[in-house]
């Protein structure tokens, strides 16, 4: 005992590593993907990460944006020496009106697929200007007298803070010699795909040895879930595999999740399901009585086509020998007293009626003569009855012709009802009534609350079982709750 607990403890850790593992993983692989739709929030806020993870993307600044900023710099450098309005801040401001009307001509922000900053950076210096054209916007923004008038350092601070933010985020992103951009994540995918490689070729090879009728093939498909992990593509995928794994090795609890799908998948199927099989089950048996077979089995066909007998026995003939048994020596005996008070009344009622009866009323004593009487004759009628019968069932002859009469009844009543109007009405009676219920009571079944039969289907499961045993000194039921 104590070597299986300490090879499951282990088992769970190893589970627990690789389902760890595969959380890294993943969360590599999200951070890949978001990488380039929110690569201007990571330059915003954490530059340092986006210096280490551009050159996995390929990406590099933009070298008509990074100029621009860079001239920028060395104006702000210039001013800050000697002042702006000497000989060399004149020529940056010249080189900078050149450049911004390049930038709006040549849109470097197309190969990143932000065209859309470019236009918010137009939008921003028309506004801040109070012009119509970009161009122009750009010209008088980066003129000695604008800038004179309206103070060097606020309109550098407006710079900084409204336009540099959305020039900085523009990038370059090489290419490959298939036309699509070069990403080597995969350097940083390698080694994980490596490691769930080989665990997937260890848990196929011991599956198999677990179960020797399976095919390596079959065994890898046990763990289908597993070659997500693998794919160079796809890689949001791989939150399957990673939930799977953690479910596995007990840090996450899927259980109630599972219920739910399964239920939600229940509920959505179970009521097609049994409209399809009841409506199913309805026209075979209509089918059944359009081919005649009706007739096949009122004339106790024993070449009945299409009908498998499994035990050489007429059921029905069966079932009715246990009922008369049943009602001779259990039944009749219980009502035998009934009967008789019944048959009393009536003997005392029609002494009463009789004209004889009623003359000798008035003698004293009489009274209690006929009801004595009544009582005698009726016990007598009736245990004379019960004895036939009884002898009835025990005779030999009386059970065959007993037999003999309920088989001819059934001969008769087959034959007559063979006759082809009463077996045509019957038929149609028949199909008629069976779609009636198609109609009715199929659709109650689409009306009912699939949820309600889950939930109530849920509580029976949950509940303990009781099965009924028979006391071996009566036959008193008795419960017993599955162990």
């Amino acid at each position: 005992m104590a070597n299986v607990k300490t090879l499951t403890k282990r088992n769970i850790w190893f589970e627990r590593l690789m389902a760890v593992i595969a959380c890294v993983n993943l969360c590599l692989a999200l951070f890949d993907l978001s990488y380039i739709p929110w690569r201007d929030f990571y330059i915003r806020n954490f530059p340092q990460l986006t210096q280490i993870y551009d050159p996995i993307k390929s990406i590099e600044p933009h070298r008509e944006t990074e100029n621009y900023l860079q001239t920028v710099d060395e104006l702000t450098e210039q001013v800050s020496q000697t002042g702006l309005q000497s000989p060399q801040v004149v020529n940056k401001l010249e080189e900078l009106r050149l450049l911004s009307n390049e930038m709006v001509d040549s849109n470097p922000f197309a190969a990143a697929s932000k065209s859309g900053t470019l236009e918010k950076i137009k939008n921003r210096m028309r506004n801040h200007l109070g012009v119509k054209s970009a161009k122009q916007a750009f010209s008088e923004f980066w003129s000695q007298a604008y800038l004179s008038k309206r103070g060097w350092n606020q309109e550098i601070d407006f710079f900084k803070e409204r336009i540099r933010p959305l020039i900085i985020v523009n990038y370059y992103r090489s290419l490959g010699e298939n036309g699509e951009f070069i990403d080597k994540f995969w350097r940083i995918d390698l080694p994980f795909v490596i490691l769930f490689g080989v665990e997937l070729l260890a848990r196929s090879f011991y599956i198999k040895r677990q179960h020797p009728g399976f095919s390596f093939f079959n065994a890898i498909l046990w763990r289908w879930y597993d070659l997500l992990l693998l794919l160079p593509f796809w890689r949001a995928l791989r939150v399957i595999p990673v939930v799977i794994r953690l479910d596995h090795a007990q840090l996450l609890n899927l259980h109630p999740f599972r219920q739910q799908i399964h239920q939600g998948i229940i509920a959505n199927f179970a009521e097609e399901i049994t409209e399809i099989v009841v409506v199913r089950v309805i026209n075979q048996i209509q089918g059944s009585i359009e081919r005649g077979d009706l007739k096949y089995w009122l004339s106790h066909n024993e070449n009945m086509r299409s009908y498998i007998d499994i035990n050489n026995i007429n059921e029905v003939e069966a079932i009715g020998d246990i009922l008369v048994k049943t009602i001779v020596y259990q039944v009749l005996p219980q009502i035998q007293p009934e009967v008789a008070a019944i048959l009393r009344h009536n003997i005392e009622s029609i002494l009463r009626q009789a004209p004889i009866s009623r003359n000798l009323q008035s003698l004293p004593g009489l009274e209690h003569i006929q009801t004595q009487l009544s009582e005698q004759l009726a016990t007598q009628i009736t245990t004379n009855l019960y004895s036939g019968v009884v002898s009835a069932a025990e005779d030999s002859v009386g059970a065959k012709l007993s037999s003999q009469l309920v088989q001819r009844f059934g001969e008769a009543l087959g034959k007559e009802m063979q006759k082809k109007h009463v077996l045509s009405e019957i038929q149609n009676l028949l199909i008629d009534f069976l779609e009636e219920v198609k109609l009715n009571y199929v659709q109650r079944l689409s009306q009912e609350d699939m949820w309600k039969v889950l939930e109530q289907t849920q509580q029976l499961r949950t509940q303990p079982s009781v099965h009924p045993v028979l006391d071996k000194n009566s036959t008193v039921l008795v419960r017993r709750e599955r162990s």
